[in-house]
This record gives structure tokens, C-alpha cells and sequence, in this order.
């Protein structure tokens, strides 16, 4: 109290700061705290001086927070706005930033894209010395001779390009790659002439150097494109070669395949119905020209593609084969190096189209000339018409073989020339045989028999064996000539017939013959073919009037009531028969007492009749059954008004017992 006491009469006036708290009490308007006159006090109490101190005391120090209080919001404020332009200066300089990342990527990709073509070019500029070690050291076999080769073909053509663009470090390597280049070529001319040197051989297998040089097949590629006159040298090289190595072959082949032919062969004599023939001709010994036999074999897909004759092999087991044989032989073998080497030029030589074909002709032409001239020959002097037609149909199947192993080396010359020699003389051969048959007369064949004519048969073996080849692939202009070849013997068998006295034997003859044609036609021809249908309608005519003749003999008189009888029936005039009682009287008793002895002659005389037994049987049938139908007839009209008081009727045989006993006299087999 003392010390406050001390303070206030020292300082007569006392200042505050300016505080809001203080505005309440002291304020007189102007925020300033008036001056303390203490004279204008009183004085007389301590408590008042004190709460009086307390209030300027508080005064003050609340001025000095707020003074400070503003002091740091100032601070903070100016702290605020100084990183408020921080950060606008941060986030310019990231736009900055991002500008120049962007700038500095495009530029690094562009030198990326520059460094990677001065790279590549920089690459194939250099010629590594590996390269050149290995060119002109290695063995063209090394397989790292051929890799260093493609870099080699790649440098080159990479040089060359460089040229056209006028680039000046082209000529830095120019020189070392050419002499690379010719180093290359001419150890590759030498290993493929070398190759085709061992063609020659005798006794060497081609198709074993041909293998290594297909594994080989870029070095022509590369002479090709850096050496055309190298490689030009090595095609007419190996086309030289090849020609004259499939010539000598197959000249030698075809010589030694000749010799080992049936030594009897068709002539011009050997017709269908060669004139001056009294009989049927011996073939003995030889290979029958109608028959087809096991002939037709070579046509199947076994022995069509099968192994080649060995002629020595043959020539050592005394084989002989017909001509066909011999000819799939032979053409098979053509069709096999064909293909081959076919594909070894299109591939080893890389040509396709018109080119490969032009270039299998310059190695192939003079074989295949030398195959036509041959066969030209042949063809030209044969009369096996069936060997002909083999020959075709082979040739027509070889064609499906190479289209469909995609190969037209063959079809677009020789397969077509081939054709065009065999089928006219196929038809000419066949047009003989017509005319011959058209020329036959038959007082001049020897003895009469109703036996098959050996003529007949041969027609039969004949146009069966074509009909069955010609099925695979039909054509039309043989179906003609068949066609008239059949008008032609059905005349010629007429002919035959007419020579006969009788009219049974004439029958005999035509269904022994029709017979004889129908069934070996049915075993190679079709059902449906139309020269089984036509000798069916034949043979089907002619056994139902043979029915007829036989019949007449012992049951005549019956056959013609009936007929007679149902006629007038039909017309209502059956009366005009009821005075023939004594007729119908002799007619009833005279079946009862023969019928069965004159069915049993019957029977053995159509056995001995006709040669094919299940024919005879056949007839046999077909007239018991006839005979049953005609009684049945009888009985039928007996049993009309006009005739049911005849006596006689009485002594008529019961149907169903007849029919029992019929069936006793029908052949078993």
C-alpha cells in the first residue's frame, strides 16, 4: 500500500493504452484513456484507490495484448500473402516445367528416331570381319556360310539403295562387298555345277543330289539377283543334263519293257468275223483280244499306282505281259519323275505358271517326243481294241492323279497328244469290227449248230469289257459305236437263224444266243446298261414264242379250241362250237391218257436244248405254267352253258391235281 501509495504521488498522471475493453469505462469518445488528476480524487479511502489501480492497471495490459495481437495478425497476413505468391509462382514454374518436359520428349524421340537410322545405317555399312572370314574361308555347306550369305545379299541390296539415294558412305564399302559378292558367286557356281556334274553317273540316283540342292535353294536365289548371267549358266547347265538323263533312261527303259510283251500279238485278221474263217479261231498262247479276263486289273487303284516293272526281273521268270501292262508301266513312271521334277523347278528355280511349264517342256520335250514317236508306231499297227481302250482309260486316270497333286506339267501337252493318238485308232478298230460282222455270210461259217456262235461271244466278251471300263468315264462316241456294233450282231445272229430249217431250231438258236450275251454282259455291265435291257426284251420274246412252238405239238389241238373258243366268247357266238362234240371229246381224253409222257419229252428236250441249264429250267417253268393256264382255259369253257351237258366234262383232269402233278415234272437245281 505503501509503494502504491509512493508511486501515485510521484506520477500525477498516468496513460493507458488504447484497449476496447477500456472504452466502457473511461472512454470520452476519442479512444484515448483522459490523464488521472488526482487533486480531483478523494483520496480518504484505500479500497477506492486500489480498484481505481486495478482498472488503469487492467487498461493497460489489455492494450498491450491487442497491440500485440495485431502485431501477429499482421505478421500471419503478410506470411499469407507472401505464399499466396509463392504458390502462383510454383504453379508457373510447373507450366514451365511441363513446356519443357514435352519439349525436351519430343527432342529425345527424335533423336532416338535419328539414332536408330544412323544405327541401322551405321549396322549395315559395316562389313564385320566374321563376314569376310567366313565367305572366303567356309565351305558353301556351313550352315554359317549360308547365314553370313543372306547378311552379304542384304548388305548388297542395302548398298545398292544407298546409291540410287546418292549417300555418300556407300562408296566407303562398295568396293569390299563386290569383292565378296564374286567371291560368293563363284563358290557357289562351283558347288552347284559340281552337283549337277554328278547327275551324270552312271547308275546314280539324281534324286539324292536334287534333295541337297532344294536345301540349298538361296544360293540360286542369290546368283539370281547379283550374277544373271551365273545363273543363267547353271539352268541351261542342269537343263542339259536333265534332258538328256531322262531320254537315255527312259529310251533304255521302254527298249527293254517291249521285250518282255506277249510275243503274239492281234493283227488285222483278228476281227470279230474275219473273212475265210470256217471256225472258231485257236487262241492259244496268246492274249485273247475280246475278252477282258483279268485285264481290267490295271485299272485299279492298286496296280494303277502301283510299283513299275522290272524288265530284267521279268526277262528272268519268263513273264510276259499284254500291252496295257506295259504301257501303265511306262507312264506311270513319267508321271512319277514328272511330278517330281516338276516341283524341284518351281521350287529350286523359283518359277510358276507359263514359266515352270515352259522350262519342264526344255528339260522333258525330247522324252516326251521320243514317247510319241514310239508310240505313234505301235498304235499305228495294233488291232487289240481292248489294249487301246485300256491305254486310254489309264491316261484319263493319270490326268485325275496330277490335277489332283495340282500338277499341269503333263495336261497341257503330252496327257491331250496321247489322247489324240489312241482314240481314233480305237475307233477305227472298232469300225473294222462292225463292218466285219456286216459282212458275214453265214452259208460261209461251216456247220450249222444252235449252240452260241463263237461270233455272238465274242461280242459278248467285247462289249461287256467295254461297257465295264467305259462306266468310270462314259463317253459318248463309244456308246455310239457300241451302239451300232449291237444293231449289227442282232442282224448277224438273225441271219444265223434263218439258216435253220425249222422254226424251233431257229429259236433255239436266238435264246442260246441272247442268253449266252445277257449273261456275260450282266457280270461287268450294269442292270440298267441299254444293251442289257435290249437283249432282255430279246431273249424275253423269243423264249415266250419258244413256249408256244413246243407246246403245239402235243397239246395244239387243245391251244386252238381255247383260243378259237374265248374269241368267240368275247363276240357271244360260242354257240357256233355245240356240234363239235366229237372234237371236244378227243381233246378231253386224249390230254388225260398223254399229258404226262408229253410233258416229261418236253422237258428233256428243252434240256437238251439250250446249254445254260438255269435257262432250260427257266423255259421248262414257264411252259408247264403255260400249259396250266391254257387247261385251266379248257375248263373255263366247258363250263359254259353251251358245253355243261357234254358227258365228257366227267373225264376232265382236276386243275389243282394237275397243277400237283406238274410240279413233279419241274427241275430242281
Amino acid at each position: 500500500m505503501k509503494d502504491v501509495m509512493c508511486l501515485i504521488k510521484s506520477e500525477h498522471t498516468v496513460k493507458t493504452v488504447n484497449c476496447p475493453g477500456s472504452e466502457a469505462h473511461l472512454d470520452g469518445g476519442d479512444g484515448e484513456v483522459p490523464a488521472l488528476n488526482l487533486g480531483e480524487l478523494d483520496l480518504t479511502t484505500n479500497e477506492f484507490i486500489l480498484d481505481e489501480v486495478d482498472i488503469h492497471i487492467q487498461a493497460n495490459l489489455e492494450d498491450d495484448l491487442v497491440k500485440e495481437a495485431l502485431k501477429t495478425v499482421s505478421r500471419m497476413e503478410g506470411m499469407l500473402s507472401g505464399f499466396q505468391s509463392d504458390l502462383s509462382s510454383i504453379s508457373s514454374e510447373i507450366q514451365t516445367l511441363q513446356q519443357q518436359s514435352v519439349s525436351m520428349n519430343v527432342r529425345l524421340k527424335n533423336r532416338q528416331a535419328v539414332r536408330s537410322q544412323l544405327s541401322q545405317l551405321v549396322d549395315e555399312l559395316v562389313v564385320p570381319s566374321t563376314m569376310i572370314s567366313v565367305i572366303l574361308e567356309s565351305p558353301v555347306t556351313e550352315q554359317e556360310f549360308l547365314e553370313q550369305l543372306h547378311e552379304l545379299n542384304n548388305k548388297i541390296n542395302f548398298a545398292k539403295e544407298l546409291s540410287f539415294r546418292e549417300t555418300l558412305a556407300c562408296s566407303d564399302i562398295q568396293d569390299i562387298v563386290d569383292r565378296l559378292k564374286i567371291k560368293a558367286v563363284t563358290k557357289i557356281r562351283e558347288f552347284i555345277l559340281q552337283k549337277i556334274y554328278s547327275f551324270r553317273k552312271p547308275m546314280t540316283n539324281y534324286q539324292i543330289p536334287q534333295n541337297t540342292l532344294l536345301k540349298y535353294r538361296f544360293f540360286y536365289q542369290f546368283l539370281l539377283a547379283n550374277e544373271r548371267q551365273v545363273a543363267k549358266e547353271i539352268r541351261d547347265e542342269y537343263v542339259g543334263t536333265m534332258s538328256k538323263i531322262y531320254y537315255s533312261y527312259f529310251k533304255s527303259y521302254s527298249g527293254r519293257l517291249m521285250k518282255v510283251q506277249y510275243e503274239e500279238v492281234a493283227d488285222k485278221d483278228d476281227l470279230m468275223a474275219p473273212a475265210g474263217f470256217f471256225s472258231k479261231p485257236s487262241l492259244k498262247s496268246r492274249n485273247t483280244i475280246f475278252t477282258l479276263g483279268q485285264r481290267g486289273a490295271v485299272l485299279s487303284p492298286a496296280e494303277l499306282e502301283g510299283p513299275i516293272l522290272i524288265p530284267h526281273t521279268a526277262q528272268r521268270g519268263d513273264c510276259r505281259y499284254p500291252y496295257e501292262t506295259l504301257f501303265r508301266s511306262q507312264h506311270y513312271a513319267l508321271l512319277d519323275n514328272g511330278c517330281r521334277e516338276f516341283l524341284f523347278i518351281s521350287d529350286f528355280f523359283m518359277v510358276a505358271g507359263n514359266s515352270a511349264l515352259d522350262l519342264f517342256n526344255c528339260i522333258m520335250g525330247k522324252t516326251l517326243s521320243m514317247f510319241l514317236k514310239s508310240m505313234s508306231t505301235y498304235v499305228s499297227d495294233c488291232y487289240d481294241s481292248i489294249a487301246i481302250f485300256l491305254c486310254i482309260h489309264i491316261i484319263l486316270r493319270f490326268k485325275a492323279i496330277t490335277a489332283k497333286r495340282n500338277i499341269p506339267a503333263l495336261d497341257n501337252r503330252y496327257w491331250e497328244a496321247v489322247l489324240e493318238l489312241l482314240w481314233p485308232r480305237f475307233e477305227l478298230i472298232l469300225e473294222m469290227n462292225i463292218q466285219s460282222i456286216r459282212d458275214t455270210d453265214p452259208q460261209k461259217l461251216g456247220v450249222l449248230d444252235t449252240r452260241p456262235h463263237y461270233i455272238t461271244r465274242r461280242y459278248a466278251e467285247f462289249s461287256s469289257a467295254i461297257v465295264s471300263i467305259n462306266q468310270t468315264f462314259p463317253n459318248e462316241r463309244t456308246n455310239a459305236l457300241l451302239g451300232q456294233l449291237q444293231v449289227e450282231v442282232e442282224n448277224f445272229v438273225l441271219k444265223m437263224a434263218a439258216e435253220f430249217p425249222s422254226r424251233k431250231d431257229q429259236l433255239i438258236f436266238l435264246i442260246n444266243n441272247y442268253d449266252m450275251m445277257l449273261s456275260v454282259l450282266m457280270e461287268r455291265a450294269a442292270d440298267d446298261s441299254k444293251e442289257v435291257e435290249g437283249f432282255q426284251q430279246l431273249l424275253l420274246a423269243r423264249t415266250q414264242e419258244f413256249i408256244e412252238e413246243i407246246l403245239s405239238p402235243p397239246f395244239g389241238g387243245m391251244i386252238a379250241f381255247v383260243k378259237e373258243s374265248e374269241a368267240l366268247m368275247e363276240k357271244g357266238q360260242l354257240d357256233r362250237l355245240k356240234n363239235d362234240e366229237a372234237r371236244i371229246t378227243q381233246l378231253v381224253r386224249g390230254f388225260s391218257s398223254t399229258w404226262k409222257q408229253s410233258v416229261e419229252a418236253l422237258s428233256q428236250d428243252v434240256m437238251r436244248s439250250f446249254t445254260n441249264f438255269k435257262n432250260g429250267t427257266s423255259i421248262i417253268q414257264g411252259a408247264l405254267t403255260q400249259l396250266i393256264q391254257y387247261y385251266h382255259g379248257f375248263h373255263k369253257v366247258l363250263s359254259q352253258p353251251t358245253f355243261r351237258s357234254l358227258a365228257v366234262r366227267s373225264e376232265l383232269i382236276n386243275l389243282h391235281h394237275l397243277m400237283v402233278e406238274v410240279k413233279k415234272h419241274k427241275p430242281n437245281f
